[in-house]
């Protein structure tokens, strides 16, 4: 199975809340490939799960780590990871 891994910093002011992880969510549900996220512990969760997303508790500075497998691995790493480098489209 194809993998894409990606480690991105969180930069926006408030770190990963509820409105951006939601946007996570969503992104990383619409891929077959399996989708998780880990921050700086190593501690991993599913991407397409609020609740585990939140779990993260990712402040602003902490990097993620973006792991996807699956035949869409690339896309979906892609995507999410743009999320996060765009600040989650906040100012």
């Amino acid at each position: 199975m194809p993998e894409a891994v990606r480690e991105v910093p969180v930069t926006n002011q408030y770190g990963l809340h509820a409105r951006p992880a939601s946007r996570i969510v969503g992104i990383a549900s619409r891929y077959r490939s399996e989708v998780t996220l880990a921050n700086g512990s190593g501690r991993a969760v599913n991407a397409k799960s609020i609740l585990d997303v939140l779990t993260l508790a990712a402040a602003s500075g902490a990097n993620l780590t973006i792991r996807a497998v699956g035949d869409d691995a690339e896309q979906a790493v892609a995507e999410i990871a743009g999320l996060i480098e765009q600040k989650f489209g906040e100012t």
